[in-house]
């Protein structure tokens, strides 16, 4: 069955799919964003159209045919008292007379008063403007120096235009900026909301992770999937999917202009796209493996991290301070390293390499228009105008590739996130079942953490409804592994035995149900950052304020911590560092017992509290035990003489079993530990193990 399961298991779906799905959840923003991006790239790249046409006809027309008319026309201009209208300017009702021109010969302007009959390089001497051709056809005409107000005269038809142009350009700007600014709000918000999406899902999903899969991942290795991986992801909705639809977006808007203002320009311009996909395929092969191997290390820094300040009495007790720092260092020296391979390569690959395509593009063009293989055709204006679009092309190209190290470090981060999530889990059931009854049967129970390593071997017994099972023995005997099973932290395989709780077997229950009727009292309680009454509680609203306090009373505790300054509201800092370890213990008791468990385990839940303590809890369980059935692990085997089953356990299997008088009067291991306690002398020899005796 098992293998039918996994041949039939669905193909995992690609990073890329997997993100494009989470974008999809927002898609309505998103698709407004790229519609308010495209007014944006639109109004903006009008501009340069605008431009062009204000130099070449605003600005460079003014050397266009002149022809004289009747003084007063509208448009008109005076000089040398008569009137002229510039060719293109002339109206159909319009009587021109002779031609003229105005040109210019360096920074100077000279009117002629007759028309040219070619056009190319221009000299003036004495008078006289030279013009000679690039075929070497040469000729001269009486040429008369403008003054600036005799020139401002001939541009001033031309300034209510400009000032619309300019005007309609500035406008454009403003209304880009506006588009820009509502794209990027949304954008931004989106790629806020999926990462905030994502770490939901990521910490939902850790839910319902079996405890099992936190054996081999260091907790801190899990933090750093969800905050810095995850971080690593935002970016990639931020700033890199920003970047690229933005330059996507802007590269087919700039080529469409640029085949409108001039196609050959185009052309020119056309080998950019190619060489930008084959730079992108080209670092995201190398960048790939090194990313890979950066974020690994970083979760691996953080998971010694975590590791070194959960120990630090330990580390500090037993002075490893150096030790420790040493191990850091090596890591981190790794990181080091494999951060500076990465940022080799985008020093190779930056923008600087970009600056280089776009010297090099515009040196082509300028050699090419002084040649003369433009200027023939290609105005200034239109020259301007393929300036300005190649500088704007560049930018969203400079953002793409300084955004490419973002990319593939997001990439391998939301892989890392989708292989924890694709960890198979255990949704959490609804619903309720009726009060159990705690009836626990073990048939034959054979379990082993890894494969053919058993740490339980045919464990057979039953524990009826009220009874008392204690469990003793060694250090790795098998102790804590039943009850990891009977919690089902932990499954046994098919055909290895068998768990039922009232008769029914544990695996045909899901695990959130099983355990409503389970409370459990670890060696080591662990404590949430709040108030004492919370963590009684843990804010389950079916357990009310009195119930919280019964439970208080009931071990024992309520006197004890109503003398705090905050009563059973004093707050709780993480794990309980401001408590006493038999505190802690007394308020994981109330926990257990506020639940009302059917089945209570105690996982030697008393051998961190003083013997004064422990006596109140002893006078409280003898209360609490009536109607439940109780597991309990103790190595203090005094704490057990009541139970009404003890199973001595060797090995993972069950070797002696009974109440306190029959195993005494048997005179097997139990007898043996149980003197080694008391401090007298054994019959036999003890077994060396049980000096040791504790979990």
């Amino acid at each position: 069955m098992q293998n039918q399961a996994v041949s039939t298991k669905p193909k995992p779906v690609g990073t890329g799919k997997r993100l494009f799905r989470y974008a999809m959840l927002y898609k309505r923003k998103i698709i407004l964003a790229l519609v308010l991006l495209a007014f944006a790239v639109c109004a903006e790249l009008i501009g340069p159209l605008v431009a062009q046409r204000m130099i070449d006809q605003n600005i460079l027309s003014i050397e266009k045919p002149w022809y004289e008319v009747k003084a007063g026309t509208s448009g008109s201009v005076s000089y040398a008292g008569k009137s002229y209208k510039r060719e293109d300017r002339l109206a159909a009702d319009d009587v021109k007379g002779k031609a003229a021109r105005v040109l210019q010969v360096g920074r100077d302007y000279y009117f002629v008063a007759e028309n040219t009959a070619i056009d190319g390089a221009r000299t003036v001497t004495d008078g006289t403007m030279t013009i000679v051709s690039k075929s070497g056809e040469k000729a001269a005409y009486p040429a008369v120096k403008l003054t600036k107000s005799e020139l401002y005269s001939f541009y001033k038809p031309e300034l209510p235009r400009l000032l619309k142009m300019a005007g309609a350009y500035f406008g454009l700007l403003v209304v880009a900026a506006g588009f820009t600014y509502g794209q990027r709000l949304l954008l931004l918000t989106t790629a806020n909301r999926i990462v905030q999406r994502m770490r939901e899902d990521v910490f939902a999903h850790i839910q319902r992770l079996p405890v099992h899969y936190f054996d081999n991942l260091p907790a801190g290795k899990v933090v750093s999937r969800i905050t810095n991986d995850t971080e690593a992801v935002r970016e990639l909705f931020v700033a890199v999917l920003a970047n690229f639809f933005s330059g996507v977006i802007y590269m087919s808007a700039i080529f469409v202009a640029l085949f409108l203002l001039d196609p050959m320009l185009a052309l020119i311009a056309l080998p950019l796209v190619p060489i930008l996909i084959v730079w992108i395929i080209v670092y995201r092969r190398y960048a790939g493996r090194i990313n890979e191997s950066i974020r690994s290390k970083l979760s691996d820094i953080n998971g010694m991290i975590n590791e070194s300040i959960q120990g630090m009495p330990i580390i500090q007790a037993f002075r490893r301070q150096k030790k420790t720092m040493a191990e850091f260092d090596e890591m981190n020296k790794d990181y080091f390293n494999s951060a500076n391979k990465l940022l080799s390569l985008n020093s190779l690959t930056s923008h600087n390499l970009v600056n280089v395509l776009r010297n090099l593009l515009f040196a082509i063009m300028l050699w090419m228009f002084w040649g003369g293989s433009l200027s023939a055709y290609v105005t200034v204006g239109v020259l301007f105008a393929f300036v300005d679009y190649m500088n704007r092309m560049f930018q969203p190209i400079v953002g793409i590739v300084n955004q490419l190290s973002n990319l593939e470090t997001a990439r391998v981060s939301a892989g890392r996130v989708f292989e924890l999530l694709d960890q198979e889990g255990t949704d959490v059931a609804s619903g309720s079942l009726p009060r159990s009854k705690g009836e626990v049967a073990f048939d034959n129970v054979t379990f082993a953490y890894k494969d053919d390593e058993y740490v339980l071997r045919n464990i057979t017994f039953e524990a009826r409804q009220g009874e008392t099972v204690a469990l003793v023995g060694h250090t790795g005997s098998g102790k804590s592994s039943i009850l990891n099973l009977l919690f089902r932290f932990y499954d046994i395989e098919q055909g290895k035995g068998s768990i039922k709780v009232d008769g029914t077997d544990v695996r045909d229950v899901p695990k959130q149900l099983l355990r409503q009727h389970m409370g459990i009292v670890l060696q080591d309680p662990f404590l949430f950052t709040g108030t004492i009454a919370s963590n009684v509680s843990l804010d389950n609203p079916l357990i009310g304020r009195d119930r919280i306090e019964q439970a208080l009373r009931d071990v024992g505790a309520y006197d004890m911590f109503m003398q705090l300054p905050g009563g059973i509201d004093e707050p709780v800092v993480e794990k309980g560092a401001t408590l006493s370890a038999g505190q802690r213990q007394l308020i994981s008791f109330a926990r257990a017992l506020a639940y009302d468990p059917a089945i209570l385990i105690l996982d030697e839940a008393t051998a961190s509290i003083d013997t004064e303590t422990e006596a109140i809890i002893q006078a409280a369980l003898d209360v609490l035990k009536k109607g439940r059935t109780t597991f309990v692990i103790a190595h203090r085997l005094s704490t057990i003489r009541g139970a009404d089953q003890i199973l001595v356990l060797d090995r993972g299997r069950i070797v002696e079993r009974g109440n306190h008088d029959e195993l005494m009067a048997h005179g097997g291991k139990y007898y043996d530990m149980y003197q080694l306690q008391l401090g007298g002398g054994a019959s036999a020899p003890a077994d060396a193990s049980a000096a040791a005796f504790t979990r």
